[in-house]
Formats: C-alpha cells, sequence, structure tokens
C-alpha cells in the first residue's frame, strides 16, 4: 500500500510541477501575443516616468549579449529544461517550494525558447524606470525566471534554518 501512495504521490507532483510549467509559459505567451498587436517600439505610458509599454526584439540573451547564437543559446535553454525537469523529478515529497520555483523557471525558460525557435529574437515588451535610470527591456518568461531563481534561494536559507534547528 505505501509503494502506491507514494507512487501516486511522485504522479501528482509531476502534474502540479507541469501545471505550473504551462501556466507560465501560457501567461508568457499570451502577454507576447499581445505585446506583438498592441505596443509598438515607442514607449507607451502606463505610469508616467516609471514604467513604458515598449515593443523590442531580443536576438541575444540577457541584455542583448550573445547576440546573434540562437542555436547555441536554443541548445543552452534545452539543456537547462533537461536539468531542470530531471533537478525537479529527485525532489523529496516535502520540497514543495523548490519544485513551484524549479517548475517556474522551467516555464520562463520555455516562454523565451519558444520564441528563439519561432521568430530568432525573444519578445520583450516591459520598461521600467526611475529617476534617470531604464532597465533593459523585460517580458513575463524573464520575471517568471528571476521569481524562480529568488524562490530557489529562499528554500535553500530555510532549508539551512531548518537543519540547523534540527542538529543544532
Amino acid at each position: 500500500m505505501a509503494a502506491v501512495h507514494d507512487r501516486m504521490g511522485r504522479i501528482w507532483r509531476a502534474v502540479i510541477f507541469i501545471a505550473i510549467l504551462a501556466c507560465t509559459t501560457g501567461f508568457d505567451q499570451g502577454t507576447k501575443d499581445w505585446a506583438r498587436a498592441n505596443v509598438t517600439s515607442a514607449p507607451q505610458p502606463v505610469i508616467e516616468g516609471f514604467w513604458d509599454w515598449e515593443l523590442a526584439f531580443n536576438d541575444g540573451a540577457a541584455f542583448s549579449s550573445f547576440r546573434g547564437s540562437q542555436i547555441v543559446l536554443s541548445l543552452v535553454a534545452g539543456l537547462a529544461l533537461v536539468v531542470l525537469g530531471v533537478t525537479a523529478a529527485r525532489t523529496r515529497a516535502d520540497q514543495h517550494l523548490k519544485r513551484v520555483a524549479l517548475a517556474v523557471i522551467a516555464g520562463g525558460a520555455i516562454g523565451n525558447l519558444i520564441d528563439r525557435v519561432r521568430d530568432g529574437a525573444v519578445t520583450d515588451f516591459v520598461r521600467w524606470k526611475a529617476g534617470g535610470h531604464a532597465w533593459p527591456i523585460f517580458n513575463v518568461a524573464d520575471v517568471a525566471l528571476v521569481v524562480g531563481v529568488m524562490l530557489l534561494i529562499i528554500d535553500g536559507v530555510l532549508a539551512r534554518r531548518h537543519e540547523n534547528v534540527r542538529t543544532g
């Protein structure tokens, strides 16, 4: 009976992982479709002086580095997705936050990978500014990657605290 329960738990964890990944990817792709249809390359203020819609196509990696390396970037993203999936599959049943973080990161990676394969560039459309500083234009997949990494850091800190309490 315990083996059946464990198997059902693994299946349920995989379903939740895939659902989070699919929602993240779907939200990213939906917002990019909206941006390509409604946003121009000229800044369109959302909150004057702080937030603009501004359409851009990034054929590089983060902050437009590695421009023109679509095949290499796509292969790296594909490899990262395999590593994320294997890592998630190897998590313990109690590592919920870690699996959520990995699913969000994977969803963001897939969102940008779809753009690279389909369009040869990633669609970006959010520009944040403060004073004289403007951050690089980004998209929902980029946010998912950052949030996922932050969740992994939080999970690591919490795990260390728990271990210190247990062994302390």
